[in-house]
């Protein structure tokens, strides 16, 4: 997303022309030039655990949308790369943001407000990227880190970072509805994509020649989907109580007027079956529920539940939420993602 006027990228005299297999490139007009930055995980986080890649560049320019593996984890349009966290409490507990690899701050922007879009009032016209950095680099490069925490920008305009050094720390400010850095590679002003090293004007292909680091490449697995969150609650739950912290109970007791299993996830697809249960500490089933779902959705979230059984209350002991995601793949139906959790009723 871009930064207002004054972190737009600046133009440059050429494009060159990114061959990352040799030690250098050569432009139109002869002269050799470096290669592309070399790029480490911009975040202090473990993606695929405690941190996941909501988004990636969409290489398609129609209207339709692809990422770099020609799927569909993007939205039209997406320059960036997402890097989310499963919560707002996962936000508050502080997750650095680092330069992917050294250069010179550019611009800075500080003060918007971490708040989902949902809820803002203000307009975020030219404010798309909140709190921001963009960082120079050699031959033309830059990257930018978007959507920052208010006030944890540590950085000035002009210094210059070293790779892995911090810049600030993921936040909601901007035109964001979760938690997340915007990772954004551009060269001669025209957006990158970092998994394949092409122009996010190119169309997607498998294979590429990835601008991260060959210990950054191995922590990058490409996931469909995944479940962010998963837990019981003793009452109908909503997806914004739960990012906010809410519903994580271990503990009900045997009285809970509703006993309810949910899932927060990302990256379902049309036709994707997902498959529900509760089962009581005997083993029976409390509740289950299954259904193909007509269409994809980025962010999802779904619940099944069953009401207090009798007045005197629900049997005692340990009860298990099952969550199945089935996908078809090479013409099979396959388990594509999981989740189990497990709470005591006394």
């Amino acid at each position: 997303m871009p930064v207002h006027k004054a972190v737009r990228p600046i133009g440059y005299v050429a494009a060159l022309s990114c061959l990352a297999l040799l030690s250098v490139v050569v432009a139109d007009n002869g002269r050799a030039a470096a290669v592309p930055p070399v790029l480490d995980i911009p975040v202090a986080c473990e993606p695929g655990r405690d941190c996941f890649i909501q988004f990636y560049v969409d290489r398609d320019e129609s209207v339709g949308i692809a990422d770099y593996r020609c799927a569909g984890l993007t939205y039209d349009g997406h320059k960036g790369t997402d890097f989310r966290l499963a919560d707002l409490p996962a936000m508050r507990r502080g997750v650095a943001v680092r330069a992917a690899v050294a250069g010179t701050v550019r611009a800075i922007r500080d003060g918007e407000p971490d708040i989902s879009a949902d809820l803002s009032e203000r307009s975020l016209e030219g404010r798309e990227a909140g709190n921001a950095v963009v960082l120079m680099h050699d031959d033309g490069w830059e990257t930018q880190y978007s959507h920052l925490m208010k006030g944890s920008i540590i950085v000035r305009k002009g210094q210059r970072v070293r790779a892995g050094e911090a810049l600030g720390l993921i936040g909601l400010s901007g035109n964001s509805t979760f938690p997340h850095l915007d990772f954004s590679v551009r060269h001669a002003g025209e957006v990158v994509d970092p998994f394949s090293g092409g122009a996010a004007s190119e169309p997607c292909a498998r294979g590429g020649l990835p601008l991260w680091s060959a210990a950054a490449e191995k922590k990058l697995d490409y996931l469909p989907g995944a479940v962010l969150l998963a837990g019981f609650a003793g009452q109908i739950t909503e997806r914004r109580d739960v990012r906010d912290g809410g519903h994580r109970a271990t503990e009900l007791s045997t009285l809970a007027p509703v006993l309810v299993f949910w899932v927060d996830m990302f990256g379902l697809s049309a036709g994707d079956v997902e498959r529900f249960r509760i089962l009581a500490p005997d083993g029976t089933v409390v509740a289950e529920s299954e259904q193909v779902l007509e269409n994809g959705a980025h962010q999802h979230f779904q619940s099944i539940g069953r009401l207090r059984p009798t007045p005197t209350g629900w049997p005692p002991g340990d009860y298990r939420g099952e969550y199945l995601l089935f996908r078809e793949i090479d013409g099979e139906r396959r388990a594509l993602i999981g989740a189990v959790r497990e709470v005591t009723l006394r």
